[in-house]
């Protein structure tokens, strides 16, 4: 596994690949845990080369107390990458990121960046276009791979290929979420919770399967009666807060009314426990 700094030393490296296969990429901020492993091993399985980048994207932080307590775990990423058989490991600082005179664009996203997580952390998916736009830029790959965890992000990142251009030549690859054993999705801030807090997690995946089961046997199923039920839910398991509990139609907008329920794709949650903000949501196919 070859691990690069720069993005001149990236250029080299892929020039010599280059016309010798596919090129399959995952993107993260590092921190890895299994699910970000998952995307390594897909990619592997589906391309002659598969490259990681880790890069904690500070544009991306609405918040500067949650960038600067994002975890970094370097060393054991590089070896999970390493024993996965990644090929390239990409982990630039941010001026390769952001060269001098460097300009961030602006992205047309349209109402998917203005509801639920861009809602309530306004700016969040234009500074991960703007990275994400940049490393497609540096590293030209066959296929990207995303996990269906940040579902909102998958759709993000969807439409914004499609803004620049790029949703012809490169394939987007999503991956189902990873869980423990007892069900709570993988990520990074769970390094942040204690064991108490992750059992008390659990909620959000449980609400989100009995709120599915709801719709699935009811498409007329009193919405604000199923969120209001599942806010309780999370709130008495020990929650201090939840930001929405909401169910979004194939164009990512807000289902409110219950006429509309049938057209419910997924259903979203965030909330916070510990002071640590989780996400998760589940899909659904009524059709």
């Amino acid at each position: 596994m070859k691990v690069i700094h720069t993005a001149e030393a990236l250029g080299i490296a892929l020039n010599k690949i280059q016309g010798k296969g596919n090129f399959g990429f995952i993107p993260t901020m590092g921190a890895l845990h299994e699910g970000h492993i998952s995307l390594v091993k897909r990619s592997i399985i589906e391309n002659e080369f598969t490259i990681c980048s880790i890069f904690v994207n500070q544009k991306q932080f609405n918040n500067t107390a949650d960038f600067e307590k994002y975890p970094s775990t370097i060393e054991s990423d590089l070896a999970k990458l390493a024993s996965a058989k990644c090929d390239i490991v990409f982990v630039p600082t941010n001026d390769q990121i952001y060269p001098k005179g460097f300009i961030s664009p602006y992205y047309a996203l349209g109402n998917i960046e203005n509801v639920l997580e861009g809602f309530y952390r306004p700016g969040h998916f234009q500074g991960v276009c703007i990275v994400v736009n940049r490393l497609l830029d540096l590293i030209k790959p066959s296929k990207m791979y995303l996990g269906l965890k940040d579902y909102q992000q998958c759709m993000v990142i969807q439409k914004m290929l499609e803004l620049i251009g790029l949703d012809k030549s490169i394939k987007l690859c999503f991956v189902e979420t990873i869980r423990d054993a007892q069900g709570l999705a993988l990520s990074s801030r769970n390094l942040r919770l204690s064991e108490d807090a992750k059992r008390k997690a659990l909620v959000l995946i449980n609400s989100l399967k009995k709120a599915k089961d709801i719709l699935i046997k009811n498409t007329n199923a009193e919405l604000s009666t199923i969120k209001a039920a599942a806010i309780k839910d999370i709130l008495n398991a020990g929650f201090e807060s939840v930001d929405y509990f909401d169910f979004i139609d194939q164009h990512f907008d807000l289902i409110k009314s219950n006429e509309e329920s049938k057209n419910t794709i997924a259903i979203l949650t965030a909330a916070t426990i510990e002071g640590v903000r989780l996400i998760d949501n589940i899909q659904i196919y009524t059709t």
